[in-house]
């Protein structure tokens, strides 16, 4: 946990640094020309607000990009959810079917029953044989 501040700090600190260092440095006004045919409608700010506005909403479109692109695994998680839940839910019905046919309350299974009685191996141990 110290380990994962740490290097987030080794990280963050200079890039905000640099960060700013760039804002300071490049505080004139550039003009932005927001239509591209007659050039009549532009937008004056600091250079340092373009680039900071260019990279916010490269990084928004990125962002919403993979989100999209990952919908298809989103739904089949729904999609597989739904199905192991449909199969607990027989299984726990079965489970008290067989349990009502045998006279015994149903348990829940939490895992592989276990055995009350070791048995033999399945397969013999041939490392040894002659």
């Amino acid at each position: 946990m110290l380990l994962r501040r740490i290097v987030t700090i080794l990280l963050v600190l200079p890039i905000s640094l640099g960060l700013v260092m760039l804002a300071v440095a490049n505080r004139q006004k550039v003009a932005l020309v927001v239509d591209p045919f007659g050039g009549a409608w532009s937008i004056e700010a600091p250079l340092y607000l373009v680039v900071f506005a260019a990279l916010i909403v490269g990084v928004v479109i990125g962002g919403v990009s993979v989100w999209l692109g990952q919908g298809r695994y989103r739904r089949a998680a729904r999609r597989n959810e739904r199905e192991a839940r449909r199969a607990r839910t027989q299984a726990d019905e079965l489970r008290a079917v067989v349990s009502a046919r045998e006279g015994t309350t149903p348990a829940r299974a939490t895992g592989l029953p276990l055995a009350a009685v070791p048995s033999a191996p399945a397969l013999a141990d041939r490392r040894h044989a002659a």
